[in-house]
């Protein structure tokens, strides 16, 4: 079964790396997605560490972590990589020292294979983006493909439309009319 739009997202529990923890012991956890029931969550996956799109997608929803959270929003990351990996990845990499969200481990690639994102073929998973409600269902999603990354502010202008609850034109931006 895929993931659709209406219909629950599906809950998972999965290790994370927390680069936010000082004590390198603290900064694996587990998560799961009801941990943020009441909450709006904006899921990401990439397919690797350690290669050329994936840190421009990264730093910038990083950057826009606080533009996330103004909207009740937690932003999660995944690839099918390891913790250790996503570590050592932060580590060695100037622009993600400063990651502000947690990077989910998907090793066994169950989660990206309930998304629908896996490319079963290279065990990688595709860059795919769900925002999902405080009560858990799938309000949008978008996959791209392997070598094109995705547009953080296009993510915000939909989850602003989706937080109208309204009628919203095509280019709504917030501030603007909405349809009655």
């Amino acid at each position: 079964m895929s993931v659709r739009v209406g219909h629950l997202a599906p809950d998972f529990s999965a290790q994370a790396y927390d680069r936010t923890k000082d004590n390198t012991d603290h900064q694996f956890t587990q998560v799961n997605l009801s941990d943020y029931a009441g909450k709006w969550v904006c899921l990401y996956f990439y397919p690797l560490d350690f290669t050329f799109v994936c840190p421009t997608e990264i730093v910038a929803f990083n950057k826009a972590v606080g533009d996330f959270a103004d909207r009740n929003c937690v932003v999660l990351t995944a690839s099918t990589d390891s913790v250790f990996s996503h570590k050592g990845w932060c580590d060695s990499h100037a622009d993600l020292k400063s990651m502000k969200h947690l990077m989910l481990a998907d090793t066994n690639h169950a989660l990206s294979a309930a998304y629908g994102v896996l490319d079963e073929t290279k065990g990688i998973a595709y860059r795919g983006v769900f925002l999902i409600d405080p009560a858990g269902m799938t309000r949008w999603l978008a996959i791209h493909d392997l070598g094109v990354g995705r547009n953080v502010e296009e993510v915000i202008r939909v989850l602003d439309a989706l937080q109208t609850d309204k009628l919203c034109p095509c280019n709504w931006k917030k501030g603007d009319s909405t349809i009655n």
